[in-house]
């Protein structure tokens, strides 16, 4: 099969947006308007009238646009600022029904991110996008900014005065922004997770745990919620430091994990939850029965009766219960 596509310029009222088709979206319309086993596509462009239909403008400069418009990607991403800018400045004056004020303000921070002004590049995104939120570069700003809060949230680090520093928070604040501009659009979905999973890397459980119902509440259905249910328990979980410290973390992954077998039995099932409960209850009972010991030690026998009895009432089946059942008998 013989095939051309070079994409579509779309002019809206007097600005391009660059739109990528999807390749099975140009087989389909391809194949229709075809005779079979040839896919013949051009660039088309079009542009939306003042009584709102698309009408074919002329294709002059189209291709040499969108060109230009990936070299100076290139350029970016090469790292060469100083070429960035005098590539941008060319644009504007090639095309100037094209590049307005949020292109300049755009290319601003590319040039800063080209020069590896991260920080810098960040700030002046959010000025663009906060001047010009209808843009058609919104995507491509937001973008932007979750790669190089993907960078922080990895490791790379940032300089004040002559210090290396962590930028590890500008990560998280980062992402958390461009969730809060987007919704649930993907980029919100994919900007939490990414906070998610690097608090969990980095065993900061009690802020991964946060992340996590903060996703949940956002995507309370789907693949996403069920994700977040169990990871909901898992940092629970993790943030249980042992008997001799809080243990309310450990009931609430209780809770979370029983929620998540009542929901979803198959995947609970692979997950051996039943175990993690079991453990679980061991925990709970040797927690309990610590309090027991020391009330009996300090001297409160009531309390200290109270707690052996719970623990060999709730957790019968435990090795912490055979112990506060001897105690009991005793008494």
């Amino acid at each position: 099969m013989m095939g051309y596509y070079y994409g579509m310029l779309i002019l809206l009222n007097g600005k391009a947006v660059v739109r990528k088709l999807s390749i099975l979206a140009i087989l389909i319309a391809a194949s229709l308007a075809l005779p079979t086993g040839r896919v013949a596509l051009c660039a088309e462009t079009l542009r939306l009238d003042e009584q709102g239909q698309w009408q074919k403008a002329a294709d002059n400069n189209d291709e040499q646009y969108l060109l230009r418009v990936a070299e100076i990607k290139k350029l970016v991403d090469a790292g060469q600022p100083d070429k960035v800018k005098k590539a941008a400045e060319q644009l504007k004056k090639d095309f100037p029904g094209v590049a307005g004020k949020d292109f300049g303000s755009f290319m601003k921070a590319e040039v800063y991110l080209a020069g590896g002004k991260l920080t810098k590049a960040v700030r002046q995104y959010d000025t663009f996008l906060d001047k010009y939120p209808t843009s058609p570069l919104k995507d491509a700003a937001l973008n932007r900014q979750f790669e190089v809060a993907t960078e922080f949230l990895a490791g790379r680090k940032k300089t004040i005065l002559i210090f290396r520093v962590s930028a590890f928070d500008d990560g998280v604040k980062i992402m958390e922004k461009i969730s809060d501009r987007t919704g649930t659009a993907d980029i919100a979905k994919n900007a939490l997770l990414s906070v998610a999973h690097s608090y969990e890397k980095r065993k900061q459980y009690n802020e991964a745990y946060l992340k996590w119902s903060e996703i949940s509440m956002r995507w309370p259905t789907g693949e996403i919620a069920k994700d977040a249910l169990l990871a909901m328990a898992r940092t629970k979980y993790a943030a249980y430091r042992g008997s001799a410290y809080d243990g309310s973390s450990l009931i609430s992954a209780k809770t979370y994990y029983e929620n998540f077998k009542l929901r979803y039995p198959e995947e609970a099932k692979k997950l051996q939850v039943d175990d993690i409960l079991l453990r679980i209850s061991e925990q709970l009972a040797e927690k309990n029965l610590l309090i027991a010991k020391y009330y009996e030690r300090t001297g409160s026998a009531g309390p200290a009766n109270m707690y052996y009895q719970m623990v060999a009432d709730d957790w019968p089946n435990t090795k912490a219960a055979e112990t506060a059942r001897l105690k009991v008998n005793q008494k």
